[in-house]
Order: structure tokens, then sequence, then C-alpha cells
């Protein structure tokens, strides 16, 4: 069968990366306007969402390359990457052209009924790229919904209910994803409603794992699906052994066990390789995909094999899965578009060889400052681990935020520093970020 081609061509003439500028603080942080917001915020917002105790937050205004401004002219580099969302870059030319012409062409349509176009032509791309033979894709809109719907095909397959996740996991915070997600702060006020059919071996302990499976043989929660990251993001950024990967796998095909690989914060490049599982030679039977993929925009994927995927039965009419959004074509012909340009610019060996230079000079500040107690990751996904107290984390924060710098926190008790700038980041700027590292890092030590 003769696909169509993508309807419009994106990036066809080549444009220089973005030239992204250093940061300049002009006001105290907050600045008055970010102050004056929060203050509207707390009327109008739920107040769990947004924590709310100087320095935070600042409110964003614009976006561009590796930078963003707040509502006060102050200018930031982001090491963020907005939660590992912007990997080609804020305000990307060839989203911005993507979303502009597929809206004049449509917006949104009938989803399962009447498919469109450009979510056929983000299928069979992404059949093309993902390891192995995962050639099936069930698109949703976020990371959370891809694993649920991953969840939900291992049970279709397997008929079986248990699931090993690990210790430090996170997989999102919706209903079915929480009972993957490890954090007891999550799970916490919601654990009464939380089955018990999952169960957390040790972040890369197989021993652990054929433990549960053995225990699970005499359960009503028969083991069906492991699921891990390769890199656990929110979790502190723990690598796990291709070795471990490896025997994973073999455990799992032992037990006619799923083994469901969560790349939604890995995966287009973050790591270094296309896809985190890349790197073992693992193929997992499942794969969920989202932030990076979207640039901006709310697609997510889980993309399996066509043996695993057909354990859900052709549609009567009525998909016993399925949401309002899915595959819609705004977001499809996006992710088409980054998926382009992250192949164009060679952005993964950018990752790989950026991500290098980076852990090299943060490994330099361990050296020379106990504070720090790891530096580790792949790509530009990196963990800088601070020993105790893990307070001193936050005050670097804090500190990397009034100088223009972004940062997450990361690890159970936030004592990890998450770094996941953009790919369009040059050597010149993470070299000015190390510096300022330093100078934090004498200040707090």
């Amino acid at each position: 069968m003769k696909l169509f081609r993508f309807p419009f061509k994106i990036g066809k003439k080549e444009k220089p990366l973005p030239k992204n500028l250093l940061p300049k603080i002009r006001t105290k942080i907050p600045g008055p306007q970010s102050l004056r917001l929060t203050e509207l915020l707390k009327r109008f917002e739920c107040p769990q969402l947004t924590y709310t105790h100087e320095p935070f937050p600042i409110f964003l205004k614009k976006a561009s390359g590796a930078n963003m401004i707040d509502v006060d002219r102050n200018r930031y580099l982001d090491l963020t990457s907005c939660f590992g969302v912007m990997g080609i870059g804020h305000s990307s030319p060839v989203v911005q052209e993507a979303m502009r012409r597929q809206a004049a062409e449509m917006i949104h349509g009938l989803g399962d009924v009447h498919p469109n176009e450009v979510k056929v032509l983000l299928a069979k791309k992404l059949s093309e790229i993902t390891p192995g033979n995962l050639n099936q894709s069930f698109f949703s809109s976020t990371g959370a919904e891809a694993v649920e719907t991953a969840l939900k095909t291992a049970v279709m397959h397997t008929k079986k209910t248990g699931v090993i996740a690990f210790e430090r996991a996170y997989h999102g915070l919706n209903y079915g994803a929480l009972h993957v997600t490890h954090r007891a702060d999550f799970r916490k006020p919601f654990a009464k409603q939380l089955g018990k059919h999952v169960s957390f071996a040790p972040f890369s302990d197989l021993k652990a794992v054929k433990k549960i499976i053995h225990k699970s043989r005499r359960s009503p929660h028969r083991i069906g699906a492991v699921i891990l990251e390769p890199i656990q993001g929110r979790g502190g950024i723990h690598v796990a052994p291709p070795g471990f990967l490896k025997e994973l796998r073999a455990v799992c095909d032992e037990e006619a066990a799923l083994l469901i690989a969560d790349e939604v914060f890995t995966g287009f490049g973050r790591t270094g390789s296309m896809f985190a599982m890349d790197k073992s030679g693992v193929v997992p039977d499942l794969l969920c995909l989202g932030k990076g993929m979207g640039g901006g925009f709310p697609i997510s994927v889980c993309v399996g094999t066509t043996r695993v995927m057909h354990s859900w039965g052709a549609s009567t009419g009525d998909a016993i899965h399925t949401s309002t959004y899915v595959g819609n074509p705004l977001g499809c012909a996006i992710a088409l578009a980054v998926i382009g340009e992250i192949e164009r610019r060679k952005f993964v060996d950018r990752s790989k060889s950026l991500g290098d230079f980076f852990r090299r000079e943060l490994w330099k500040l361990k050296e020379k400052y106990p504070l720090i107690a790891d530096v580790r990751g792949a790509g530009l996904m990196i963990g800088v681990e601070f020993g105790k107290p893990p307070a001193k984390a936050r005050l670097f924060i804090e500190e990397c935020l009034r100088g223009g710098i972004l940062v997450l926190p990361a690890g159970e008790h936030h004592d990890v520093i998450s770094i996941t700038p953009p790919f369009v980041i040059s050597e010149k700027e993470i070299s000015f970020c190390v510096q300022q590292f330093e100078k934090i890092l004498k200040k707090i030590s």
C-alpha cells in the first residue's frame, strides 16, 4: 500500500540553531510582577499544585532555544527543558510551522471513528525508529496515559494481573499509573483505593524480581508485566546497567510476562541514543513515549509488537480503551516535525557529546567539593546527588534561580539536581553554568 507523504514540508530551508543568551537578572527573584501573580494564583488555583514560598515561583512569559524570560524581564538558561519536553528547544521554528500549517488544515478530528492522515504517518514513522519489531501504536495525550495503556495491554495479552515495578519509580499520578509509582507521599492519600497487584523491587535487583515472581505463582496476582524506566528520572537519575536489562528480558520471557519500558522521559535523544533501551540491545514488548515527542504539545504513545497489540482484538465499533484526543492531528503533525528535526540536526549525537562534556565538568566539581556525592546519567540527562544534609540541594536550586539558571530537584529526598537542558545548548553555556555552580557550592558549603 502506498502511503501518503507528509502533507506539507517542514524545515525545508535549514536555519542555524538559535543563538542562546546568558542569563540577565534585572530584579530581585521573584520580581514584583511574579509576586503579584502569585497572590492572584493563590486565589484561583488549588493550593496543592504550585509551591509558593520565595524565591518560588517565578512566572515565565517567553522562551526561545535554551532561554526563558519571566514577566519581570529576567532571562534564564533552562537546564530543565520544562520536565524534559523541549528537547529541540523552546519555540522551535519547525514546531511553529507544523502547528500553523496543520491548524489551517484540521485541528481536531474523530479519533478512533474516522482517523486522520497524519496519525497514520506518525504511526508508520514510529514503527521505523523504535527498537526491534515494535510496530503498532496506541496514541494518547500524556505519559501517564501511555503507561496505563501498557498496563492494560499486558493484562489483555497475558491474562495475568500481577505487575512488578521498582523502588523510586515514577510513572505518573493518574490512578492506573499511580499503582506503579513508588513514592510514598504520592501514594499515601489514596492508598486505600490502590490495588494489591503491584510489587516493588529494588532498582536493578534481579534476585528480588525473581523472588517476587516465584511468590506470585501462589497468589491470585501472578506476574504478567514488569515495568521500568531504563534511567529513572524523577526518582533521581539512576541508570539501569545494560546487563541487568538483558537478564530482566530473559526472566520476563521465562515467565511469559511482558517487559514494559517507560521512556516518556528518556526517549527521543535525551540520553544520547534515540531510545535509552537501544544501548542495551534489549527490545521491550511495550514502549511508552511522550514528553520530547511533542515539542511542547501534549501527545504520547504506547508502541508494541503486532503479536501483543493484537491481544486487544479488532474493534467492534466501540473501542474499549480510547480517549477524545487519541491521534489528534495537530499533535501528530507536530510530533512528525519534531522527529524530523531530531534526525536532521543529529540531536542524538549532540546530546551524547554535550552530555559527556557536561558530566566531565561536573566530575571536576565533585572532586573539589565533598557536598557532591555523585554525578551520573547519560546524554543530556544528568543527576548531581548531594550528600547530607539534603537541604543543601534545595539551597543550591534556589541560588541557581537567583542567578538565572533553572534546574529541578529529583530523588525521594529531593537531594539530586536534575539537569536535562535542550539539545540546542552549547558548550559555552554549559561552561558558564558550571562556573556558576562552583560559585554557589563555595557559598553554601
